[in-house]
């Protein structure tokens, strides 16, 4: 079977990689979502579920016996111990999922595959791709994005995007960058160039 080509795509907060993504599957491009894959990998019944739920307790459990992932969320992101026991769990079973879907699409006979998370450069995931492609906005939209997608004040969104890693190390290690500043119809003109080019690129 010919290698399928793995290219990651990121971005910081609110910089809009979920549009991104929706554009590169729009064109033809298989997207495989690591948000989605946490999902599946924690569902009820799942070894996953199973070691959080006794790592943390029947706290983090929404009424239906499913993960909060908010609750969850809130329980790790003060504390880097708790964040650590976490990604013990599940980022081993997210590799392992993320794995299995790269091989089914490559045997459906795509050739490049897109695999989209939040956290791949902090989790050092982006050493895995082939190539990485990073969406970037400037900071004063994406407190914007944030300030009506979640309802935050100006401060809280500022401080969100200040706790995470700056945008500007992302872009210097990307392959290609996605400029998301403008209007939906020039960062879908980009995609497409970029996605022509990774497909060139193979």
């Amino acid at each position: 079977m010919e290698q399928v080509t793995l290219i990651g795509l990121t971005g910081g907060i609110a910089a809009g990689k979920s549009t991104v993504a929706r554009i590169f599957a729009e064109l033809g491009a298989p997207v495989i979502d690591a948000d989605a894959l946490s999902r599946e990998v924690t569902a009820p019944g799942t070894a996953a579920f199973q070691r959080i739920v006794e790592s943390f307790g029947d706290g983090v459990l929404d009424p239906d016996g499913r993960i909060d992932r908010r609750a969850l969320g809130r329980l790790v992101f003060s504390d880097e111990e708790a964040r650590r026991r976490l990604e013990d769990i599940t980022h081993p079973a997210i590799i392992a999922a993320a794995r299995d879907r790269v091989a089914a699409l490559g045997r459906q006979g795509h050739r490049v595959v897109l695999y989209e998370a939040a956290l791949l450069v902090e989790a050092g995931r982006h050493r895995d791709m082939d190539r990485l492609v990073v969406v970037a906005a400037d900071d004063e939209q994406r407190v914007s994005r944030l300030m009506r997608r979640s309802g935050l004040t100006r401060e809280e969104a500022a401080a969100r995007l200040a706790a995470q890693l700056p945008q500007e190390r992302k872009v210097e290690l990307a392959d290609h960058v996605i400029d998301n500043s403008g209007s939906l119809e020039q960062t879908r003109a980009r995609v497409e160039e970029v996605w022509s080019s990774l497909q060139e690129d193979r």
